[in-house]
């Protein structure tokens, strides 16, 4: 009997983290990251970051709600997946895991 409120509880919190907007996701993730990353080598992220947005590197960069041109992309398997063929079934959500270091 004593489990039940620890379930209710973790059903609760999922709903609630359902709920969150993409932009409250972010802001939590980033102030989580406020905490783990030492001031010295957040400044160095921060100013990376300053530098490449200066460079202009995000003008050719692929706006959000443009549409993408057709590609192909090895999945976490090594197939290879078409977008058209997955356009086919419906809309498309395209994420990109930078992988590890």
């Amino acid at each position: 009997m004593s489990d039940i409120p620890a379930i209710v509880m973790r059903a609760n919190r999922s709903f609630k983290e359902e709920l969150m907007t993409l932009a409250e996701r972010l802001d939590t993730i980033r102030q989580g990251a406020d905490k783990r990353i030492p001031p010295d080598k957040r400044v160095i992220m921060h100013r990376a970051t300053e530098d490449l947005r200066a460079s202009g590197i995000l003008d050719g960069v692929i706006k959000a709600g443009a549409r993408l041109p057709p590609f192909a992309l090895q999945n976490a398997f090594g197939q290879e997946v078409r977008s058209s063929e997955l356009l086919a079934n419906g809309p498309l959500v395209l994420t990109v895991f930078r992988g590890t270091w």
